[in-house]
């Protein structure tokens, strides 16, 4: 009986779903498209956020029976989106994720022999070309939220275009919220646009008389007086990152305490892509009767993910872009101006289930004459190394000319081929090396990848597994309860006494593991756990990786120097010495500081190497470990020229050092 009503359930709610899946605005057009694929390879399709595109067109293109003939991969330009897509498509279509609907990010494989409907990131898609270059194994490829021009999407259009004539079986589906198709059309050879008319319901805009002194507060302020005087309906506000969104969850969650019983109960719900998934679901959940939600997001709830029931909109005008300078080598993460295309995506997310208000924390004039119509494309302002090894180990050498959208910087293209050069991924010529088709193999920044394939001359691999894994969760491993900063400091000191940098991210995890992966440990040295299960496994998969390229794991805990060179095999360009009560970056001087969290920050070493520099007050270094000059000498000659380290090394040393650049 029990079973009956389980099935019986499951069975309504699978109805339910198939009821919502027909009231997408995508639906009425469901056939047209199907003819519109079949007759056309390459197809740009246009529809807003919510029109259906990511999570109904794989499903109508499976019901066609294109899976019959290969896979289909949706592409997403972010992780978050990927995984929350994946699972909605799989409950729509019945089947557990994993199975016939599955995901692929970084470090994280939710497919199966089964799946024939495969989300995944740009980046891995990009990584699949590696194995596959013409995509043999796929029938159709969308590749999905073009109009974000994330790097890899960019590069995506030039290798997709490129393999279009070999493989006329396959179909190339670009799809866009934006009405900049015409751009993407002519690049492919003009390709036909097919529109998904979006039922758009009236957005009221309001802009502020003045600009705000602080956009954060005038945020939490605005959020508050919504709820208090506006009708039912949730609130979206979107902010830069997730230092905002916790300090607005805190903030708005004290002022909601003091009022206590005189308004309605305020759900907030915060969503980033740091915020376990368990806890990003929460924002999809419908709203409890006579509550209003408010979400507070990053620009991800601009195009690519759809919360129903958005009926407020708050953009303070801002988010977090990042900016590389070439000559420095400098990348930034910095709060900048939106552009008009993203203010009017962000207003449009009011108007989805009907009529809708949204409120620019900014004056109309500021919208009118400060902001660009269009966001800089990624590959136009990052660091390209990644990219250039990629296309590189793809056969694509002549980089300069390649068929880009919009052309790279070549001074940035030049800058990556150089390090790549240094680094000994590419020899003179520009072609790659051995050591750069074992580096290709890692889904790691280069300068991480070359320190994993040099630790096999330093019998360190394991150690240096570790450190990758740690580092490639980026700086989220400590966190600092406001009611025991003292205790969150001293626990993290501890991890740097007689260690420094690098080496105590390897001593936090090897003491993870000695305590058999405790959560209690975790809680009690105010170390996230989901970062530490999450580097575990990176770590596992690096470990894979490292059989795959037939290097051997081997430890050699003891020896220090030995993993310290490994590092500065990866990491010689990013060296900085001691000068003034500061530091100055070795290969282009810039003065920069040691970052205040880390163990090196008592210690002023006169070298160090750091693992990357981020701009917040000042030009900090984050991961420096202490290094000594002769190494650099020792692993990359070529690199340095020799009054960077004159006064630092033996007079033998310069003597050798004088006669290789004689030589060459």
């Amino acid at each position: 009986m029990g079973d009956l009503v389980e099935k019986s359930k499951a069975k309504s709610a699978l109805e339910a779903v198939l009821e919502e899946r027909k009231k997408l605005p995508i639906y009425p057009y469901r056939d047209e498209l199907l003819k519109a694929i079949d007759e056309h390879q390459v197809l740009i399709i246009v529809g807003e956020t919510g029109s259906g595109k990511t999570t109904q067109i794989p499903q109508y293109l499976h019901e066609a029976g294109y899976t019959k003939r290969g896979l289909i991969a949706c592409t997403q330009p972010r992780r978050v989106a990927t995984m929350s897509v994946a699972a909605r498509v799989s409950q729509e279509m019945g089947v557990k994720l994993g199975h016939e609907v599955g995901y692929s990010i970084r470090f994280e494989d939710c497919t199966s022999d089964k799946t024939i409907v495969k989300y995944m990131t740009d980046g891995m898609l990009m990584r699949e070309f590696l194995g596959e270059p013409d995509l043999a194994s796929y029938s159709v490829v969308m590749l999905d939220e073009a109009h974000e021009r994330t790097l890899s999407t960019d590069i995506l259009f030039g290798l997709v275009k490129d393999i279009a004539p070999f493989r006329p079986d396959l179909k190339l589906l670009i799809s866009s919220a934006t009405l900049d198709a015409e751009k993407f059309s002519d690049y492919f050879d003009p390709a036909p646009i097919f529109k998904i008319p979006g039922r758009r319901n009236p957005v009221e805009i309001n802009f502020t008389k003045a600009p705000e002194a602080d956009y954060l507060d005038a945020a939490i302020v605005t959020a508050l007086q919504i709820h208090v005087t506006q009708p039912p309906g949730d609130i979206l506000v979107f902010l830069t990152g997730q230092e905002e969104i916790e300090t607005a969850e805190e903030i708005l969650k004290h002022r909601t305490r003091g009022l206590g019983t005189k308004i309605a109960e305020l759900m907030i719900c915060p969503i980033y892509a740091n915020l376990p998934s368990e806890l990003q679901a929460k924002i999809f959940e419908p709203t409890p009767e006579g509550a209003r939600k408010v979400v507070l997001a990053t620009n991800i709830a601009e195009t690519s993910l759809t919360i129903d029931r958005i009926k407020y909109v708050i953009d303070p005008g801002f988010c977090k872009m990042k900016s590389y300078n070439p000559r420095t080598g400098m990348e930034s993460l910095l709060i900048t101006p939106i552009s008009k295309a993203s203010a009017m995506q962000r207003a449009c997310r009011s108007g989805r289930t009907g009529p809708g208000k949204c409120f620019r924390l900014y004056p109309a004039y500021n919208f009118q004459s400060d902001l660009d119509d269009n966001t800089i494309p990624e590959i136009q302002r990052t660091n390209l190394t990644n990219v250039v090894l990629m296309l590189k180990s793809l056969g694509i050498n002549d980089l300069l000319h390649s068929d880009f959208m919009d052309p790279p910087p070549a001074e940035a293209l030049l800058k990556a081929l150089e390090l790549l050069f240094a680094l000994g991924a590419l020899n003179k010529l520009g072609e790659l090396t051995k050591v750069g088709r074992l580096m290709a193999e890692f889904p790691l920044d280069p300068m991480l990848s070359k320190m994993i394939v040099a630790s096999e001359n330093y019998t360190c691999s394991d150690e240096i597994i570790s450190i990758a894994a740690m580092l490639s969760i980026g700086n989220s491993i400590f966190y600092c309860p406001k009611d025991k900063q003292v205790h969150a400091d001293n626990a993290r000191l501890n991890f740097h006494s007689g260690n420094v940098g690098d080496h105590a991210l390897m001593k936090v995890y090897n003491s993870w593991k000695e305590i058999n992966y405790s959560t209690q440990w975790c809680y009690e040295n105010c170390i996230h756990i989901r970062s530490m299960k999450r580097a575990t496994d990176i770590r596992d998969q690096l470990a894979g990786l490292l059989e795959r390229v037939e290097i051997k794991l081997t430890s050699n805990s003891s020896d220090l120097d030995a993993i310290k060179k490994s590092i500065t095999s990866g990491f010689f360009p990013q060296s900085a010495r001691s000068q003034n009560g500061s530091y100055r970056t070795v290969k282009h001087p810039q003065t920069v500081h040691i970052h205040p969290s880390s163990g090196l920050a008592h210690v002023h070493p006169r070298w160090v190497i750091y693992h990357e520099l981020v701009l917040t007050t000042k030009e900090y270094m984050r991961q420096a470990t202490e290094l000594s000059p002769d190494w650099l000498v020792e692993i990359a000659p070529h690199y340095y020229q020799l009054k960077d380290v004159e006064d630092s090394v033996s007079k033998k040393t310069l003597r050798g050092l004088e006669f290789y650049f004689l030589l060459h």
